[in-house]
Order: structure tokens, then sequence, then C-alpha cells
């Protein structure tokens, strides 16, 4: 039996029925429908249906009420004849790989997504389908917190993913906007595992530092703990020598720095719908156990593996307890608790900002540098500078309102 393809582009003002009315058109001459998809934008609707039918007189006949009906619908339709093999090759295109790019910044430009899907074009990927995962913006009513992303799932074969990931690094930086690229894998769709380094990733500030501060040796630390995230020396001899300088502060400093902790904008938000949706979270840090068990309370964190401070007297010794949690040790930790929970390393996400969670970002399924040194941005898989820590929410693919079902 012959038959004909035809693609049925409908738009208009959306209104309740209108895909039954037109689908039952479709119906009523059994015709095949070979995919189908819906966008509304301000209550305007773009709808497409590709369908198959009868050739001859049944064919003329479907086209004939379908513009009747949009008529009656007050929407405009058009139809597209497809050939058969244009309609084999898109069907072909089912075996290439697909990938997700997430856009983010307080506010999208035109610019922003014109020069992201200029690169994409370039290589000849087509772009299957644009989502917006933040909530309408209000042009009258000044946010507290700006926060936008769009995401894109893209389709084709990518050569160079270490070029074509770098442009969009070069956009990032030009137009201060976050540009994730991410496989999209089973896993991507079955994370269940999320770790944090702590001091300037969940909290705005390094512990090390305030308690310099208080122990009167607050420039010497505070230089050799940028030097250290920087990556210009080595971990270990940073900590051993910042350690030192803190000997004999009183524990009492401990009780009130950590009740003064300053928390990263967002990071409440994001672990309260992590935890709703069943992931599990962790503390990996190269600070200290006292602050990371202070924020576990406090966040409802799962697990916290980090440095032990050696106390004595009520002091400190200017010792720690047991091996020292560096970079190697963070990676060691990451894979400890996927194994612990049962699930495969892609499943994971790692979530940091210094050199010394560089290992334990690109082990993680998904690592994210967070407002992160040069250095660490430059080398990680993922980035956000540009909103708060929630912003990992949008790379999972999580639109707001998911996120806002907890305040309901």
């Amino acid at each position: 039996m012959a038959t004909d393809i035809f693609l049925l582009n409908i738009s208009g003002q959306d209104k309740p029925g209108l895909t039954s009315s037109l689908t039952s058109v479709l119906a009523e001459y059994d015709a095949k429908i070979l995919d189908i998809g819906q966008a509304n934008i301000h209550d305007t609707l773009s709808l497409g249906i590709l369908f198959e039918i009868k050739s001859g007189k049944t064919s003329a006949a479907v086209l004939k009420d379908l513009l009747f009906k949009a008529y009656e619908l007050g929407i405009t339709a058009k139809f597209s004849p497809i050939t058969l093999k244009d309609y084999e090759g898109w069907v072909g295109m089912q075996g290439k790989h697909r990938y997700i790019v997430t856009i983010l910044g307080e506010k999208l430009a035109a610019q922003q997504i014109s020069e992201v899907t200029k690169v994409i074009s370039e290589k000849n990927l087509n772009i299957d389908s644009i989502k917006r995962l933040t909530g309408r913006m209000s042009l009258v009513k000044e946010e507290d917190y700006q926060r936008a992303s769009i995401q894109l799932s893209i389709r084709g074969e990518i050569n160079d993913k270490a070029e074509f990931t770098s442009k969009f690094m070069e956009i990032s930086k030009a137009l201060d906007v976050d540009i994730a690229f991410q496989e999209d894998t089973m896993f991507r769709r079955n994370r269940r595992l999320v770790c944090f380094d702590m001091d300037s990733t969940l909290i705005q500030t390094e512990v090390i530092d305030e308690l310099a501060e208080r122990a009167g040796v607050g420039a010497q630390v505070k230089a050799i703990t940028e030097s250290a995230m920087q990556g210009e020396i080595d971990f270990n001899q940073s900590f051993k020598q910042r350690m030192k300088l803190l000997k004999g502060l009183s524990e009492e400093v401990l009780k009130d720095v950590a009740e003064q902790l300053p928390i990263t904008k967002g990071a409440k938000r994001l672990i309260d719908t992590l935890h709703y949706y069943g992931y599990k979270t962790a503390i990996l840090s190269g600070g200290f156990t006292y602050f990371g068990h202070y924020l576990q309370k406090k966040l409802d964190i799962d697990y916290v593996f980090a440095n032990q401070l050696e106390i004595k007297d009520g002091a400190l010794t200017g010792g720690y307890l047991g091996d020292i949690v560096d970079g190697n040790k963070k990676a060691e930790y990451l894979q400890l608790l996927a194994d612990k929970e049962g699930i495969d390393i892609g499943q994971t996400i790692a979530v940091g900002d210094g050199a010394n969670d560089l290992q334990m970002l690109n082990l993680a399924g998904l690592g994210i540098a967070f407002h992160a040194k040069p250095k660490v941005k430059d080398n990680a898989q993922s980035a956000i500078s540009s909103i708060g820590l929630d912003g990992v929410l949008y790379l999972l693919g999580y639109h707001d309102r998911h996120i806002d079902l907890l305040n309901e």
C-alpha cells in the first residue's frame, strides 16, 4: 500500500482541547503518528505532528479536514511533504551520540545564546530541543536572587570534544556566562551521590584563614592558603605549615567560628532538593571535621571526611590526627562512598573550587568547578561561576517547578 508522509506544523493561541481535536481528525483516517512535539511560549502554541497516511484520496481528504479544523480553532496549519528517503535518513540519526548543553547566568542575553548555538551549528550538530529550566522572570519586580538557565539537547558526532568545549570556555569568559557540556548517558539521568568541598564551596570562607585571624597570624596563613589553592605549592606541605602557626589557639574559638560560618548562596536549596529526590550527600574537605560536623547537622549532610585537629588542654597543638585529606584522599573517599552506596562512579557528582579538588572532580561522573580558581576552572568538566550552588540542580536537568515542590 502506497503511503504519504507529512509534517503538520501548528501555530497560534493555545487553548484546551486543541491537540485532541487535531489528532481526532487524523484518527478518523487511520493515520500513523511517527513523531509529535509541542512547545508553549507566552500562551502561543507551536505543535508539530509527523504522520503517515494512505496515498491518494485519503491523503487529500485528511489535509482538507485538518485545514478546516485549524480554521475552526483559529490557528495556522502548514503542511510539508516528507520523502521516504529523508524520513529514513532522519530515523538513522537515532544512533548518533546525544549531549546536553546547559547555559547558566544571572540573566541570559541573545548574544550568549547566539554564540553557543553558533558553535553547535559549526560542528553540524542538531538541536533536538531547547528547554527553559528557571521560572519566568518579572520585568517589574526586582528579584533578590536572579538566575536563568536553559538546556539544549543536541545530537551528532563530535570528533574533538576538547576543542569543542574549549570554544564554550572562550564564550564563557568573554560573555560572563556558564556553559556546561555533558554526554546524555544513562548515568547522567541517574546520579545518586553528590560530594562537596567545604571551604569556599559549601561556605564562603576558608576556615583555616578565620582561625588564623583569631590567632594573630592571618596574613601568613592566607598567603599559604592562596598559594595552595592555586596549585603553586603542595597541599600537604602547606597544610603542615599552616597548622604549626595555629598552635596555642583556644578550643573556644572553634565554636565561635563555626556559629558564624557564611553558608554559600543556594546551598540549602540544593541540598534540600537533593535529599527530597533521594540523593546522598557528602563533605570531602581539606578543612576540619569540627566544622564539617557542624555543617552536617545544619544542612543534613550524610557523610563527612576531613582533617581532625589535635587538641590538648583546651588548645590546638599545631598538629593533626590521622592522614591529611589532600587531593588524592578526596578522590579515594569519593570512590569509597560510591562503592558503599553500590553505585557506579559515573553516578557521582563532585563540586569544589581548589587545586586539591581536581582529582575528585575528574574522577566523578560530573565534576563541577564552583566559583573556582582559574587553573581549576580550566581543567574541570563543568563550571559554575555566575550563580549560587543551586546551579548544580540545573546541570542535573531540574526545572524550578521540580525544586519549588519543597516549598508547597
